[in-house]
């Protein structure tokens, strides 16, 4: 039996000058995990926030903190991260020299490790560190912004990513567009998380958009 899939909503589609309050209002309204998209104006063309901001928002909620990380150099930050209280740390394969020794560190700190895969960016890149990995990322837009249009070509992605890591405990995340449109298509092909910005917090009724987006992945 296929387990639900889980709904991780992107707080950078959040008003953040009530950055605390909107974090509680997706928890209450029935989020799985709450997705945190770091940028450093560097790897990608935006700057969000770092680790203070995240350590002040790890006490409004006891959800699980999905921390995706955009910047390079990005080893000497792990450790920060993991201290402001981050569970899963996903990283790219472009952001450090080497990924495996990346992946052993995040583990020594006690976290969950994750690679994110930019659109061009092949899943065979995780065939020798699989042993190191609890999640695959699969970016379904290139990273950097926030309301991009979904690449079609991301759902076979999801599926060969899927294939790679079957039999083994990885979850399979998608980040970039995704909406009740989509949804069951990924789920389908093999998403276990779904990370939903601006279609969840575009309208203001968040549990309503969590829902949604529940149910169309539920009907895979």
């Amino acid at each position: 039996m296929a387990r639900p899939v889980l709904i991780a909503p992107s707080i950078l589609a959040s008003d953040f000058a009530r950055l605390g309050e909107e974090v509680a209002a997706i928890d209450a309204a029935g989020a799985d995990w709450i997705h945190l998209d770091v940028m450093d104006g560097h790897f990608v063309p935006n700057i969000t926030f770092g680790p203070p901001v995240i350590a002040a928002l790890r006490g409004v909620t006891e959800k699980p903190f999905d921390c995706h990380l955009m910047i390079a150099p990005v080893d000497p930050y792990l450790a920060e991260f993991a201290k402001a209280g981050a569970d899963t740390i996903t990283i790219h394969p472009e952001a450090g020299p080497h990924l495996h020794r990346s992946l052993q560190t995040i583990r020594g700190l006690g976290r969950k490790a994750g690679v994110a895969l930019n659109p061009a960016t092949p899943p065979e890149v995780l065939a020798h560190v699989l042993d190191l990995v609890d999640l695959v990322l699969v970016m379904s837009v290139n990273p950097g912004f926030g309301g991009q249009a979904f690449i079609p070509e991301s759902i076979e992605k999801v599926r060969r990513v899927r294939a790679l890591v079957a039999g083994r405990d990885i979850l399979v995340e998608v980040d970039g567009g995704v909406t009740p449109d989509n949804a069951g298509a990924l789920a389908a092909a093999g998403a276990d998380v779904l990370v939903a910005g601006s279609s969840v917090f575009r309208d203001g009724d968040y549990a309503a958009a969590i829902a949604a987006l529940r149910t169309a992945a539920d009907r895979r």
